[in-house]
């Protein structure tokens, strides 16, 4: 793309932070407004920032009504796609209307209101989507909790939520076992003091469960002769869209709040003018709805849009093979992909030549997007040179509800720099911080920040506890919203983010970030993923330790992985310096991950330091980090 349009979006992203009230009041006629917001942004009391106080709209409507109005009826709104069940289904945007509409009649008759809760416990069925829409359509508040948390988990959500009703699925699919849900519902039930009045569960033939006095069935109150459809209730652009928990490693789990009108501005530009999805195009995004890309890009932003947006229930590997998601974009033309760097190498691992690539029709994909954890250079090497079209970092939060950072090829794809989610996006006043708040020069790692206001569509607070929500984010620096995490920008403007604030070492001194480690190691041939983690060191504060996984395939005697670990220690050597003192690679079977894949460095470093170790609950398989408990405990070397 030329030039003049990356210096028009350049001008773009400086002309939303010098006036953000005229460019998002522009970017506000991307919605249909019940009531058009006369101010744009209320500042009268920081950092309590609101957008678009006085306006009045209803999200389902925007993302559904609409567009069933301006001729989409008989378009394909969502696709189900799930191979552990062997079922794929499409719906239009008319069809999926009624059925939202018809659930938000449900919830309506078992006396949810405008702003009541509800808590959606699901797997990745149409339904989980449906409700999510309903709720929106009638004004309540969704939280979705995701599918399969333990007991505990799930009872903290629904005792900080207060759900009038709860909406589950009487089991969970996974490739090699089914989740019953009920059991766990009951369950949370007992444990929290707050007793929703109703539960509807959809009974899935996979494995059906006996339903309690609470409990209705979802397919008996979704007869059309059961129900009369609801009607859109409008809202308010400050009402709470939604409350999504992140899960913290102790006490009470944060609740994010998610307005209705500056999510779905910011929801509906993101996705032409960052991700280049236009109305009409299919578009696949690899996560799950409970986690904000699910809330986001599988469910949001695409239905705003007026795009065809697929809802997968499986994994990238194992449901049957590594190329699953190729199989999903050749079957229904995806234009775009979004997964995490977690699940390409997974799929690398299981397929490290890409044999299973070429064994698909992708001439519809043009570009592959991956956030969620920090895209190492390897992996987006073997992306890039499997599918052969532009693979795209892009870094945010939970907090944030869409990119921070991002090359915007829906606007003007700038150069790919591996390592780097590319340029801060419209809204994102991006500021690296040392310790006492200043400014430090390019290509100086700090703390990544962002200069108050955030823009539309980020958390305005926490669930009912505006101090938390403070102390959280904004109490470190003054005037600044606290990513949590560290990099620097170079002289370009470049963003890199080298990981968590409190993943970097300090070792003699010397501040180096896990991220430059890793790198080092990915790039080695034999290498699957890897984890850097500092552990304590009486000499030197803290000592790097190496954790490798891999390629499948690669089977090493006791000789030949002292000969790998050795080339590991020499490569970091080699690439980041004597100073990052690496003298200990353990090869290992797996890391321990969330189900979003994040790698639990905090955790490891604390096992490995001989603390007690916080494992938080969204841990993908805790047998993984119980294998590496001897390993991690043994001395460093």
């Amino acid at each position: 793309m030329s030039t003049d349009a990356q210096q028009s979006y350049r001008d773009t992203v400086a002309a939303s932070l010098a006036d953000p009230a005229s460019f998002w009041g522009e970017a506000a006629r991307l919605v249909d407004w019940i009531t058009p917001p006369r101010q744009v942004l209320d500042d009268s009391n920081p950092p309590f920032y609101r957008w678009f106080p006085d306006g009045r709209l209803n999200v389902c409507f925007n993302a559904l009504d609409r567009h069933v109005v301006h001729g989409r009826a008989d378009q394909t709104a969502l696709i189900y796609d799930s191979p552990v069940t062997g079922t794929t289904k499409e719906y239009t945007y008319a069809q999926l209307l009624d059925l939202v509409a018809r659930f938000g009649g449900v919830l309506r008759d078992l006396g949810v209101r405008k702003g009541d809760r509800v808590v959606i416990y699901m797997p990745m069925i149409p339904e989980a989507a449906i409700a999510m829409l309903a709720c929106a359509r009638i004004g309540a508040v969704h939280s979705v909790v995701f599918g399969g948390f333990a007991p505990a988990e799930l009872a903290a959500r629904i005792e900080d939520a207060e759900p009038t009703v709860v909406v589950s699925a009487s089991c969970g699919i996974e490739p090699s076992r089914t989740i019953p849900y009920k059991p766990i519902l009951d369950e949370a039930i007992r444990r929290s003091e707050h007793k929703p009045d109703h539960c509807v569960i959809v009974q899935r033939e996979q494995l059906t469960c006996d339903l309690g006095e609470r409990d209705l069935d979802w397919a008996q109150v979704m007869h059309p002769d059961a129900v009369a459809p609801a009607e859109c209730v409008p809202v308010q652009a400050t009402d709470p869209l939604y409350v999504l928990y992140t899960s913290g490693t102790t006490g009470k789990p944060k609740g994010i709040v998610r307005d209705s009108g500056g999510y779905a501005v910011a929801l509906r530009w993101s996705m032409t003018n960052l991700y280049g999805v236009q109305p009409g195009e299919t578009w696949l995004c690899g996560s799950d709805v409970g986690w904000v890309v699910g809330h986001s890009y599988i469910v949001y932003a695409p239905l705003l849009t007026g795009a065809t947006t697929i809802l997968f229930e499986g994994k990238p590997v194992g449901t049957p093979d590594a190329g699953t998601y190729w199989r999903l974009i050749q079957e229904h033309g995806a234009v775009a992909a979004f997964t995490a760097p977690t699940a390409i190498r997974a799929i690398k691992k299981q397929d490290p030549d890409g044999e299973l690539v070429k064994a698909y029709d992708l001439s519809t994909l043009r570009t592959l997007f991956l956030a969620g954890e920090r895209l190492d250079p390897d992996t987006w090497q073997w992306a890039t040179d499997q599918l052969g079209v532009p693979v795209i970092d892009n870094w945010w939060q939970t907090e944030t509800g869409w990119p921070i950072a991002i090359n915007p090829v829906g606007t003007a794809q700038f150069e790919i720099r591996p390592g780097s989610p590319a340029l801060p996006t419209v809204g994102y006043d991006v500021r690296v911080l040392d310790e006492r708040g200043e400014e430090v020069p390019p290509g100086t790692e700090g703390a990544i920040c962002i200069k108050l206001p955030l823009p539309p569509g980020t958390l305005p607070t926490l669930w009912r506890d505006d101090e938390r929500y403070v102390s959280s984010y904004l109490s470190a620096y003054d005037g600044y919203y606290l990513t949590g995490d560290g990099g620097f920008v170079d002289e370009d403007g470049y963003l890199y983010v080298m990981g968590r604030t409190d993943d970097v070492l300090n070792v003699a001194g010397h501040r180096l970030s896990t991220g430059s480690l890793e790198e080092a190691l990915a790039g080695h041939p034999a290498v699957a993923e890897c984890a850097v983690i500092g552990v304590a060191d009486s000499l030197k504060g803290q000592v790097p330790r190496a954790l490798v996984v891999l390629k499948a395939g690669i089977d090493l005697d006791e000789k030949g992985t002292e000969q790998l670990e050795a080339e590991l220690v020499q490569r970091v050597r080699d690439e980041v310096g004597a100073v990052a003192a690496l003298r200990q690679v353990d090869v290992v079977e797996a890391l321990p991950k969330t189900r979003s894949g994040k790698i639990l460095r905090k955790t490891m470093r604390q096992i490995a330091d001989g603390q007690e170790a916080q494992v938080p609950s969204t841990i993908e398989d805790p047998s993984v980090l119980e294998a590496l408990g001897p390993v991690l405990r043994t001395p460093s070397a």
